[in-house]
């Protein structure tokens, strides 16, 4: 991931002063800017689906996944009472969204060791 890209998502999921979409619409308009917006969303949406699944007492697995290459590295199963999530990111996203305030990813970190490390 572009060191930029990574910098610009940070700013997005920060809770103190994130990044305006409005004030620095430039940056936005650009395929680097587009690529940390869509990724930005799509770690919040996962942020929200593993608290959501944490406190209702479901269970969150982080798995090496060899089918997909090195930007898909790991498959994150987010398992429901009614079914199983399942998405899969690169080692950079996955550590983007234990940056996310309020995470509660720390239980996935010990099986990103144990599996992948």
């Amino acid at each position: 991931m572009d060191s930029f890209v990574r910098r610009l998502i940070q700013r997005l999921l920060s809770e103190g002063q994130p990044l305006s979409r409005n004030r620095h619409f430039h940056t936005f308009d650009t395929p680097e800017g587009r690529t940390a917006l869509r990724t930005a969303r799509r770690l919040r949406a996962l942020h929200r689906d593993v608290q959501r699944c944490l406190a209702e007492g479901g269970r969150v697995t982080l798995l090496p996944h060899l089918g997909h290459g090195p930007a898909r590295a790991l498959e994150l199963c987010i398992a429901h009472r009614v079914g199983t999530h399942r998405a899969f990111l690169s080692k950079e996203e996955v550590e983007l969204l234990r940056q996310v305030p309020g995470s509660s990813l720390p239980l996935v970190e010990t099986a990103i060791a144990r599996r992948v490390g």
